[in-house]
């Protein structure tokens, strides 16, 4: 938690923060005088200079000593050197957040709400508001059973519809707002999201008709307009965690290292609104009915649906508000893609390459995340079916819902661990998604061939219990939250937000598919039909998702701008390294054979030239005035010393002690952008 918290920008308050300012220093910026740097040979290298060059061209978080990419090490010395770092890591973020406690107890809870909580509200209110359909189901069906079971008053479809149309709208806002991200840019996508979502309470909350069915009907509709707000809550929210995380080296060093459990912790705020929303119903039963035991009536439950809508739209509005005063850096990484591009509006050219290059990757990203929201909708919209069976009760709402809220517990351990495993080299997103799609299958398989054993009252029905828990948390301890993050960071920048919100769509068609499916299908059957998903997921999952734990988003960029020169031939960088490539990359396009290390040093070298170039060349012409002293005597010393002595380096090494320095060239390069 400490890198993000110490290092990036507040969205909430302002930069010129002093403790802010004091704390990030702990991170990623250690006293050079501290730093034992020495130089082997005589070449006259300012060592000083080419130490802050190593730092770009070898950071040492990904880096040996020997200046070795971790994923090339052999497998034994690959295992130790990542748990090594993994552990210095964890010691070192818990050593920032004990000085933090020790300065002031509360500033940890304060940074994780700053950084993680205020990123992901949009998906806890997300979640807050779609699961409640679930759980509000059995309470309607027990007050107004010849509407919700019957349906001698209402129209049977539109009951169904009350699902249906809540998903198409999820579907709408991915896809439309996916694109607004990546064409007006994040922050006006997160804000109107919000709106929506406000809109969309107030309709919840004041829904009503002159008969029964046509409260259904606004029911109905009023979820589609929610759910275009939170459908672009998901291309928005992915691309703000993974790129609202400042500038400089320290945040490229934390975007390697931490940007999936970034990216986790806002995703899980999901979990924690279902988690809420379950709470809220069982305390306004008890505040308007007196109980959780029927015999309900029709005013207290009333009142229990409408405030629990009504509830979620002040931190909705308030959400709104942070967006639009608040964020900062939101729309950066986006910005400099688009100069890189030259490119002003929505980068179609982009678009029209990316889909054609990695067109295998949206099949992985896509078509898992449509297989996940079968395995993860179907049971949750479904969760009160499966309760009943778990329990051999049929429409008791108080077990109903005890037994949902130890469910979405149990789906928090999964959230926690997921982000706390997702950066973790040596597992990292691929294979966590891979073994959970794996265990799932498992799981439902074993459902499908003992279930009438496993329905029975007794140890059965306990056994069924346990395997339907392990199948939450597997799925997010895997597919629901990988699949979120690996949909916007195999993609470039300029594309990110449009590629996010077509797999998200793609998804939520497998979350409609289920809605559908089982509404027609027995309780058995519902197993029997999402074991070859379960399956299929994993297949796919191995074949055509590439892993790009440790990888830097920048690296990324760097290759895809060489796409969009056609000389990928000429890339010879660690974004082809078979490591972050998918097995039909590997083996039908083989991308990897142009890995190579010293042709990609070199070829780095002369990017960095041409930076620097830039710079000397805006400073003469005092296009840089607001650059500070220490930058100019980096820029005019040592970078100066280093270029013009750069034939030296061949043959000398220069050994720099792990830490890292901070990068005043990528603080020019800022300036020059």
């Amino acid at each position: 938690m400490a890198d993000y918290i110490e290092t990036h920008p507040d969205d909430t308050t302002t930069a010129s923060n002093s403790s802010s300012q004091q704390q990030r220093q702990l991170q990623y910026s250690p006293d050079e005088k501290s730093a034992e740097v020495r130089h082997q040979g005589d070449g006259g290298l300012d060592t000083r200079a080419a130490a802050h060059l190593d730092t770009i061209l070898f950071p040492p978080d990904i880096y040996t000593k020997d200046k070795v990419y971790w994923a090339d090490l052999p497998l034994k010395q690959k295992t130790r050197w990542v748990n090594e770092q993994s552990n210095a890591e964890a010691r070192r973020e818990l050593g920032v957040i004990g000085a933090m406690f020790k300065k002031d107890p509360l500033s940890p809870i304060s940074a994780y709400f700053r950084n993680y909580v205020v990123t992901g509200l949009g998906l806890f209110v997300e979640g807050y508001v779609l699961f409640s359909v679930g759980n509000l189901t059995p309470l309607f069906r027990a007050i107004w059973p010849a509407c919700w079971k019957t349906y001698e008053t209402c129209d049977e479809q539109w009951v169904h519809a009350v699902d249906y149309l809540e998903i198409i709208g999820i579907i709408f806002g991915q896809i439309i707002v996916g694109i607004e991200g990546d064409w007006i840019g994040r922050r006006f996508g997160m804000v109107q999201d919000a709106l929506v979502m406000t809109l969309g309470s107030i309709m919840l909350t004041a829904m009503w008709g002159t008969t029964l069915n046509g409260w259904v009907i606004c029911y109905a509709w009023s979820l589609f307009i929610y759910g275009f707000g939170v459908g672009g809550e998901y291309p928005m929210t992915s691309t703000r965690a993974m790129e609202g995380m400042g500038r400089g080296q320290a945040a490229t060093t934390g975007d390697r290292m931490h940007r999936g459990r970034n990216t986790a912790l806002a995703f899980l705020m999901q979990g924690w609104g279902q988690l809420f929303n379950q709470g809220v119903l069982i305390v306004a039963l008890l505040v308007f009915h007196g109980s959780l035991e029927p015999t309900f009536s029709k005013t207290s439950t009333q009142w229990t649906f409408r405030v629990q809508f009504g509830i979620i739209a002040l931190p909705t509005i308030y959400l709104a508000y942070l967006r639009y005063y608040k964020l900062t850096y939101t729309d950066q990484a986006l910005r400099d893609a688009k100069k890189r591009n030259n490119t002003s509006g929505y980068d179609v050219a982009s678009l029209k390459l990316a889909i054609s290059w990695y067109w295998h990757r949206m099949i992985g990203t896509a078509l898992v995340w449509f297989i996940n929201d079968v395995l993860f909708y179907g049971s949750k919209i479904f969760s009160g079916v499966f309760i009943e069976i778990i329990t051999g009760t049929s429409g008791n709402i108080k077990v109903t819902w005890l037994y949902n809220l130890l469910n979405v517990g149990i789906s928090l351990v999964g959230y926690y661990l997921g982000a706390l495993l997702i950066d973790h080299k040596q597992y990292g997103r691929k294979w966590m998604q891979a073994n959970g799609l794996l265990a799932i299958f498992v799981i439902f398989l074993i459902c499908a061939v003992l279930y009438n054993k496993l329905a029975e009252p007794g140890a059965g029905s306990r056994w069924f219990m346990a395997l339907y828990f392990l199948s939450s948390f597997f799925t997010q301890f895997g597919p629901n939250t990988t699949s979120f993050l690996l949909a916007a960071e195999v993609y470039p920048a300029t594309v990110r937000s449009t590629a996010h919100g077509v797999s998200a769509a793609t998804g939520k068609m497998g979350a409609l598919l289920a809605a559908v499916v089982y509404n027609y299908i027995g309780s058995r059957t519902k197993f029997i039909f999402v074991v070859p998903f379960g399956f299929a997921g994993w297949l796919l999952t191995l074949i055509f998702v590439p892993d790009t734990t440790g990888l830097d988003l920048r690296e990324q960029e760097r290759y895809f701008e060489y796409v969009l020169k056609g000389r990928t031939n000429e890339y010879h960088g660690i974004a082809v390294h078979p490591r972050h490539l998918s097995l039909f990359e590997r083996v039908i396009l083989k991308r990897h054979l142009n890995y190579d290390p010293e042709k990609d040093r070199a070829a780095k070298i002369e990017e960095l030239r041409a930076v620097y170039e830039s710079v000397r060349a805006a400073d003469k012409e005092g296009g840089l005035g607001d650059m500070d002293d220490d930058q100019r005597v980096f820029l005019e010393n040592e970078l100066d010393g280093f270029f013009a002595n750069e034939r030296k380096l061949t043959g000398n090494t220069v050994v720099q002690a792990p830490g890292g320095h901070h990068s005043k060239l990528a603080e020019l390069e800022t300036k020059l952008s």
